[in-house]
């Protein structure tokens, strides 16, 4: 376990990442190597994906692998690098949120992804449950001495049956998650960017997209620029930079075949 005051320094770097003029730019990354790498790169903060991670370990997404099997690929990645790291650890594994900071705070990561999908039951939790979730995260983290940093993610826009509005039902969650005590807010799936810049101005904290490493960010290929305009504070890679990678290696190992 690394000390939980190298973890609350790192945590707090981490959170002021989060307030800059720039995006936070969060590499995915999934195992040591691929962490090494994106640090050597200049990359001076870090986020695990649970696809990516799922994907290194051979498991389908969706809370497939077990807790106990997410923590360990996280452990051992926060100890093949000295940067704060953020994890996603999914809808919670079904598990109390004092077990689950204690978990990941074990594991060396001091931000966290969580989202309103609950996998074991195939269902979104409703935006009162998911921001008392969040809430009991965060006074868990407190307890720790720790301010993790909670990204509050919805798939409402990936489920958008069931919502007359699902613009307005994102907003109304991400506004709960706010007032609960997330740090960030993660709505995937941004349609467009007219959504993006209204969604921008009416959650109260950094909002993360996720972005094509070539081909720009989600919505409509916006650029690091662009989204700075917009008002964007975080921008992470989900599953694609390692699915970027894959058609690289073919390529490379093309003149072996």
């Amino acid at each position: 376990m690394t000390d939980l005051t190298v973890l609350a320094d790192r945590a707090a770097a981490l959170l002021d990442a989060h307030h800059q003029a720039k995006p936070v730019v969060l590499p995915t990354v999934w195992d040591a190597w691929s962490a090494t790498a994106m640090v050597d790169a200049g990359f001076s903060a870090l986020t695990i994906g649970s696809h990516p991670l799922a994907d290194s370990l051979g498991f389908e997404d969706g809370e497939n692998m077990r807790l106990a099997d997410a923590l360990a690929g996280i452990a051992r990645i926060t100890a093949s690098v000295d940067v704060p790291i953020s994890a996603d650890l999914e809808s919670g594994y079904d598990t109390p949120a004092p077990d689950l900071i204690a978990g990941l705070l074990d594991a060396g990561a001091v931000g966290l992804n969580i989202e309103d999908t609950v996998h074991s039951e195939g269902r979104l939790r409703s935006a009162e449950e998911h921001a008392e979730y969040i809430g009991d995260l965060r006074r868990a983290a407190e307890a720790q001495r720790v301010h993790v940093v909670i990204n509050a993610r919805t798939d409402v826009f990936k489920s958008p049956q069931g919502f007359d509005d699902p613009t307005a039902e994102v907003i109304r969650r991400l506004q709960l998650c706010a007032e609960a005590g997330a740090d960030s807010v993660y709505p995937v799936a941004m349609p467009d960017t007219e959504t993006l810049k209204r969604v921008v101005a009416e959650v109260p904290l950094p909002l993360n997209v996720t972005a094509r490493p070539v081909e720009g960010a989600i919505p409509d290929g916006l650029g690091l620029t662009q989204l700075t305009e917009i008002g964007v504070k975080r921008v992470s890679f989900g599953p694609l930079l390692q699915a970027a990678m894959r058609p690289q290696f073919a390529e490379l190992t093309q003149s072996w075949r």
